[in-house]
């Protein structure tokens, strides 16, 4: 067997040199870059278009990139270790030795595929797939020399395998990390991460220190303690100042949030720490201690309703960002039913995409004081938030708010949604949904709004209880009114339930869990389409900038679930079980009640037929048949006038008659005791005369 060749004197100088040189300058421009991205300079490289081109492909394509990566790389660096050891960019004994490249791809690329170097997300690549990488390498390298030696390595310099180990360190796994860093940076740039800084450096503080060095939502700038020992020390590279200095600190730093990372510390402490820096322009965040994490997680009454990967399993919705700006950005848009479920969200997500004002009209003052202020804790400074109490039912203050503000944009989600409720209160639940909708639409066309969006039920689509009645009533009168003007554009939203709103099964069950149970389901049977809250307002906006007029968009709710199947994976997830004749011992049991007046075994979200795609996969076109102007003019008049007499048998039979597929249920029957008049208060607002 040959051996392989004994490093020559005259090139071991040569070699150590163009080592070190090599070295020092990918140090050297590694030094570089993180300091240059330490100090929040513009980095050069892809545009903004191709790194989200890159960061959009598929996983099985990244895969492929890195693959490809690989494959061109491995070849080079034995290049570059020839180069390197022999002092010439084509030594002759790489033609001697050219056999080996091959070899290179052919032992590298299974044995990283084995260590999961492909299914690593660069992005999150950590300290530990390091030493997966680096145990590839190492093994990669073995497995050459092998080969080398059973191939004949007469004549091989044997320090080439050392350098080409370390160039694969450099190349393969240093590559990868300045990806990382690249894309982390790129990322946080783009989506402007909140400054940070942490009161406590000890080992919370240093935990809490890193996970927002990994996130995308925040950038940690310092530390702040109240132990001397440890002023003017870094951890991981954060420098820690003390606590007396943050008032002077905030500034500098451009920093956001306070983080108190000091899980230890009594409540009392942190009162005092909370008085202590109450005034400074800063927002003040606790970090829970892992105790109360797990206490979060097992306790079925802070069980996240919104994280229905747990609950219904379905994947988060694809957001267009071209959609979501056309009708909000820069412009005045009103929020109605701004403190209701949809309402609020509606109103976060509309403040994210910056319109010059908005407005939130709700009828309730304490839901209103609660989104107003949550909606200024969030900082954002480029649109004015105005606060506004009033009912849609009022035609002459929404047409006041709208053409004092200049209106461009509504979303109108003011609705009574309750089915018991409406049932038991036909005509309040008429004036809010149908009639309020014909009054603030009227008054949007009369003003000049661009465009008006209605957010509509599932319930609308043949209906069997008043609260569907009145809303498809209300699509009806949006679907009029868009056959009547160009001005507007006036598009319908439709779609089911969404899970954490007030009402929703999940809210009741986690509570009856809390309680011990039972947990109640009305009928074995009864199933319903879910979707989260974020998800069902991200859609909304949208789906408002598809619209042509009169459009009528549903949501794809993927597949419908038993509510039977809700409370027992909500049971599970408490940690409990279902008792039950199968399991006599278990811990909750579960109700069947019957169906509620109105209430139906399933609910659909398309009343005709042949709907069209939309460019969005979880949007469909619906096409809905009208009304006639005169018969729908009509209908708005004799339910005023019944609404305004109290005639409740007459806002049934009008129902019946306007809304196509109406069919109350048995016990759905309206009330002689419902909407009785309050003396206190007269109809005057109520005007539901044709403009």
């Amino acid at each position: 067997m040959n051996n392989i060749k004994e490093d020559e004197p005259k090139g071991s100088n040569t070699v150590v040199e163009n080592s070190i040189f090599a070295a020092v300058t990918i140090l050297t421009l590694a030094v570089a870059y993180l300091w240059v991205r330490a100090h929040g300079f513009s980095l050069p490289g892809p545009s903004e278009h191709s790194v989200e081109s890159i960061l959009s492909l598929s996983r099985v394509k990244k895969q492929s990139l890195k693959l490809g990566s690989d494959i061109v790389l491995l070849p080079f660096c034995l290049w570059l270790a020839f180069a390197l050891r022999l002092d010439a960019l084509w030594p002759s004994a790489l033609t001697e030795f050219a056999w080996l490249f091959p070899w290179t791809i052919a032992l590298a690329i299974p044995l990283f595929i084995r260590a999961g170097m492909y299914r690593a997300m660069v992005r999150y690549v950590g300290p530990q797939s390091i030493v997966t990488m680096a145990e590839a390498i190492t093994i990669h390298v073995a497995l050459l020399t092998a080969v080398l030696m059973i191939g004949g390595s007469e004549g091989f310099p044997r320090s080439v395998l050392a350098i080409y180990w370390v160039l694969c360190l450099l190349f393969v796994s240093g590559g990868r990390l300045l990806i990382r860093a690249y894309l982390r940076h790129y990322i946080k740039i783009t989506g402007k991460p909140r400054r940070a800084l942490i009161f406590g450096a000890g080992r919370r503080g240093a935990e809490l220190a890193h996970a927002l060095q990994e996130s995308m939502e925040y950038k940690p700038v310092a530390f702040v303690d109240d132990k001397q020992a440890l002023h003017h020390t870094e951890i991981h590279g954060l420098p820690v100042y003390s606590s007396d200095r943050l008032s002077d600190l905030i500034a500098p730093l451009r920093a956001d949030d306070l983080f108190l990372a000091i899980p230890s510390a009594s409540k009392r402490r942190i009162r005092q720490i909370l008085s202590r820096f109450e005034n400074l322009p800063i927002n003040i965040r606790t970090v829970p201690a892992i105790a109360d994490l797990i206490t979060r997680i097992s306790d079925p009454r802070k069980f996240d309703a919104e994280d229905v990967s747990d609950i219904i399993g379905r994947e988060p919705v694809p957001v267009d960002k071209k959609l979501l700006q056309p009708t909000i950005l820069g412009k005045s848009v009103m929020v109605t039913g701004a403190g209701g479920s949809i309402g609020s969200e509606l109103s976060r997500q509309i403040l994210d995409i910056k319109p010059s004002k908005l407005i939130l009209f709700e009828v309730s003052e304490a839901a209103l004081y609660l989104i107003e202020r949550e909606l200024h804790v969030l900082g954002q400074t480029e649109t004015e938030i105005i606060p506004v109490l009033g009912t849609v039912t009022d035609r002459e203050k929404t047409r006041s708010i709208i053409q004092n503000h200049a209106i461009q944009t509504i979303y109108h989600a003011a609705a009574y949604k309750h089915v018991p409720l409406v049932e038991d209160n036909p005509i309040a639940g008429v004036e809010n949904n149908a009639l309020g909708t014909w009054l603030i639409a009227n008054s949007a066309v009369s003003e000049g709004v661009e465009t008006f969006v209605l957010i509509s039920t599932d319930k609308a689509v043949r209906p069997t209880n008043v609260m569907g009645a009145s809303k498809r009533l209300a699509e009806l009168c949006i679907q009029g009114l868009a056959n009547r003007t160009s001005s507007t554009r006036f598009t319908i939203v439709r779609f089911g339930n969404v899970l954490g709103s007030s009402g929703s099964v999940v809210p009741l069950f986690q509570e009856q869990i809390a309680e011990g149970g039972p947990v109640t389901v009305t009928h074995p049977d009864v199933t319903r389409y879910f979707m989260t809250i974020p998800e069902a307002a991200s859609l909304v906006i949208q789906a408002a900038s598809m619209g042509h007029g009169g459009d009528v968009f549903v949501l794809d709710m993927g597949q419908p679930i038993k509510i039977l199947d809700i409370a027992k994976r909500l049971i599970r997830l408490a940690g409990l079980r279902v008792r039950s004749s199968e399991s006599p011992s278990g811990d909750i049991e579960i109700l069947l009640t019957g169906l509620r007046p109105g209430e139906k075994l399933y609910e659909e979200l398309l009343i005709g037929e042949n709907p069209e795609r939309t460019p969005h996969p979880r949007i469909i076109r619906a096409k809905e048949a009208a009304l006639e102007w005169s018969q729908l003019t009509k209908a708005i008049d004799d339910l005023g006038s019944a609404c305004r007499g109290y005639d409740n048998d007459a806002v049934g039979r009008l129902l019946e008659q306007v809304v196509t597929g109406y069919a109350p249920q048995k016990g759905s029957e309206f009330r002689a005791t419902s909407d009785t008049p309050d003396s206190n208060t007269g109809s005057e607002t109520l005007r539901w005369h044709s403009p």
